[in-house]
């Protein structure tokens, strides 16, 4: 079913169907997802750890090669527009159909990959972020 809701929502009702059957919140993908990022983090020493988390925080803070597309390409269409109009609109074409569609369907795609990249970059880094914590928090216990 279609929702505007966003995944949180959807993780809520897969959670909310799996309690339903009695089966075990483990079998879920994304949730076997995430522990496998976590197990695979946990095994990996704390100074190679801040270096791999620092890295994170570049890729979840950096431009990116997206939204400078996102932001550039407009600029290019208005620098061009004269001649891109004179062939768009040229003895009665539809290619102007053509032209917005794949524009519009270029765009769409280009914002959706670039949150999902952030998104999960900002997954990562919350789970380094915790086994750092955790590990601090072990070595200071007299």
């Amino acid at each position: 079913m279609f929702s505007l809701r966003g995944d949180a929502h959807k993780i809520y009702l897969q959670l909310k169907k799996v309690s339903y059957k009695d089966r075990s919140f483990k079998c879920m993908k994304k949730l076997k997802e995430v522990e496998e990022i976590q197990n695979f983090y946990s095994s990996i020493d704390s100074d190679t750890l801040k270096k791999i988390y620092y890295c994170m925080i570049k890729e979840k803070n950096g431009s990116g090669i997206i939204p400078i597309i996102i932001s550039s390409g407009p600029w290019l269409f208005f620098l061009f527009s004269k001649q891109l109009q004179d062939f768009l609109f040229k003895d009665g074409s539809l290619l102007w159909v053509v032209f917005i569609l794949t524009y519009i369907s270029i765009l769409a795609i280009s914002v959706f990959l670039h949150f999902h990249e952030k998104s999960w970059a900002f997954v990562h880094i919350e789970i380094i972020k915790e086994i750092l914590h955790e590990r601090k928090e072990i070595s200071e216990k007299p």
